[in-house]
């Protein structure tokens, strides 16, 4: 009998999560979703503030003051595993993506390079189950592809050329940055260690990386005018230390197929400004908008379902997104806070 009711327990109705957790979780993305809008300046200042053919100066620029200001706050560096763990993660959301990104900015229209870097929640999603073994739910994949489509019909148009170099450097930047989003969400955090000491590790390693490849291959730094020092002090202050603080505590604690699309904010903002600018959009641009703005929420929840039912041992190889990261397991030297909801 026993057998029996314990049998029909593990196929009843999944309760469903505290209402104050739907609360907790939106007031998280819009605060984590501050980054990619702050991140949606870069294509506007890049191209009327900075000087043209210094990507490296720029993106070394924009992170290492940053991280040693972190760094000269926190006080608290990298022990065992994670000195090659925070390199790598420098690497590749700091050191690799932001001079990419200025080599798209510089080299392509800003709508090719907006659509570009749009399609990182779909890499993100294949990413996750290779690396998390968490498949994204049809739900949030069909409004990532929505939010692409959106921002492809807001930004681009019939003058959008392609350069190979900059197209190359645009999805390179997207891969990377999808990788070390999947990263991060996989190694968590240390017991003891929060956002800004995580950032500074990451902006560190990234900024002492980009400087020697600065030096070598750009040589001596351009001349900065009031114009390039204003760009470089908003680019590593809002955009680089604040945006970047904000966005690994987003990930941190959002699934992975809710802060993925936070990043197509990046290219309505750059949008925006430029209707701001005197730019007008056609009513198939409003239409894209109206669609990149509603995939940002909408990816935020869970399908509607009537129920939802839980059965014991499912196929542990690729777990829904339904179920959350709770059912990760923690790795070694990690908590699991870095890895639930």
């Amino acid at each position: 009998m026993q057998t029996s009711n314990s049998s029909r327990a593990s196929t009843e109705r999944a309760p469903g999560p505290p209402r104050n957790s739907y609360a907790q979780q939106a007031a998280t993305a819009a605060l984590t979703a501050l980054a990619p809008a702050a991140w949606g300046t870069t294509y506007i200042v890049t191209t009327e503030l900075l000087p043209p053919g210094h990507p490296l100066f720029a993106g070394m620029l924009r992170a290492l003051p940053g991280g040693l200001l972190a760094l000269a706050i926190t006080r608290v560096l990298p022990r065992g595993h994670w000195w090659w763990k925070a390199t790598v993660l420098g690497a590749l959301n700091i050191g690799a993506l932001y001079p990419l990104l200025f080599v798209a900015a510089q080299r392509l229209p800003g709508g090719v390079a907006a659509t570009l870097s749009a399609t990182q929640p779909l890499l993100v999603a294949g990413l996750a189950v290779a690396l998390l073994h968490v498949r994204p739910t049809a739900w949030r994949l069909t409004w990532g592809v929505l939010g692409v489509a959106g921002v492809g019909l807001v930004v681009l148009g019939p003058q959008a050329r392609l350069d190979v170099v900059g197209v190359l450097a645009g999805l390179g930047g997207t891969a990377t940055m999808a990788t070390g989003i999947v990263l991060t969400k996989r190694w968590g955090l240390p017991a003891g260690v929060g956002p800004l000491i995580l950032t500074g590790w990451q902006l560190t390693a990234g900024g002492l990386l980009l400087l020697p490849l600065t030096l070598a291959i750009e040589g001596a730094p351009p001349r900065i005018d009031a114009g390039a020092a204003a760009g470089y002090l908003w680019l590593g202050s809002v955009g680089g230390l604040i945006a970047s603080t904000l966005w690994f505590r987003g990930v941190g604690r959002l699934p992975v197929g809710a802060s993925a699309p936070l990043v197509l904010l990046s290219p309505l903002v750059a949008a925006a400004i430029g209707v701001a600018l005197g730019e007008s959009l056609s009513a198939l641009q409003t239409f894209g908008f109206a669609l990149a703005l509603a995939a940002l929420p909408a990816a935020q929840l869970n399908a509607p379902k009537l129920s939802r039912r839980v059965t014991r041992g499912g196929p542990a190889e690729a777990r829904s997104e339904d179920t959350g990261l709770r059912d990760a397991p923690a790795q070694p030297g990690t908590t699991q806070e870095g890895l639930t909801r």
